[in-house]
């Protein structure tokens, strides 16, 4: 990584002409090469972590693990579930596309956590930087700053929605895995450590209480229909196709989908 960097020097020098405007030219137009040898050197100063090949891989590295993180500390799991347990329900094998039941997951878990979103954005004043390079320590120290204000408003959110049960489960079992008396001390039932995993197991268990809720109806319309074709003597026909007209009919007379969104998102109120 380290002979690298030279090269990396060398190829903004090149670029940098190509995209900067403003700055002093020359007869032609053109910037200077030597301002722009400067404007690549400034870029990447002593004080930054460019020069740090190591950091920076695991910077990216932790990046790539945000959407991830922000699906289970988020109402995502809880809504994708409950709607891939009412296409089962339903019969309709990949219909709605998985592709959207993702995007509805995704549109509501974002109305869900707007509040809480704002609330994260007020307490974090990103307003307040005044790092110039975004490698730069300086800067990285104010990101580190606003992450431990902003998460406050999350975990409030966890905390609201986690059973004491299951953040029990995970605090003791924190404490069992640790010996010493200090790192026992130094886990608490309000650390992300513990919410984290008890808020994903309580949204699955809520997420299934709902999707039995959900399974009833369809089940005693295919269980109606199969002993109506078993008494007619049609065993040649699926049960489970002639009873999707009727479950689509009976969807559509309750207004599924409204009710559905409508008690997902009042859930989290």
């Amino acid at each position: 990584m380290r002979r690298l960097l030279p090269l990396l020097y060398g190829l903004a020098a090149f670029l940098v002409p190509l995209v900067v405007d403003a700055g002093p030219r020359g007869r032609s137009g053109a910037m200077p090469l030597e301002t722009a040898k400067d404007i690549a050197s400034t870029t990447v100063n002593s004080d930054s972590f460019a020069n740090r090949p190591i950091v920076l891989i695991l910077a990216l590295a932790a990046l790539s693990l945000v959407p991830f993180v922000l699906m289970m500390v988020t109402s995502f799991v809880k809504i994708s579930v409950v709607l891939s347990i009412v296409r089962s329900a339903l019969g309709t094998q990949q219909i709605p596309p998985t592709q959207v039941i993702t995007g509805l997951a995704i549109i509501l878990t974002v109305y869900i956590m707007a509040p809480v979103g704002q609330a994260m954005f007020k307490a974090a004043r990103l307003d307040s930087f005044e790092g110039s390079s975004v490698f730069s320590s300086r800067t990285v120290g104010q990101v580190i700053e606003a992450a431990n204000a902003a998460k406050e408003p999350l975990r409030a959110f966890l905390e609201k929605k986690v059973t004491s049960k299951d953040r029990a489960l995970f605090y003791n079992l924190a404490l069992k895995m640790r010996k010493t008396p200090e790192e026992k001390e130094g886990i608490s039932q309000d650390d992300f450590i513990i919410l984290t995993p008890a808020f994903v197991v309580s949204e699955l268990k809520e997420a299934f209480q709902i999707g039995f809720i959900l399974f009833v109806p369809f089940i005693v319309i295919d269980m109606v229909v199969a002993n109506i074709l078993l008494a007619l003597g049609m065993h040649m026909l699926s049960p489970t196709t002639i009873s999707m007209p009727f479950k689509l009919l009976l969807f559509v007379l309750v207004d599924g989908w409204y009710l559905i969104a409508k008690g997902l998102v009042v859930g989290y109120l």
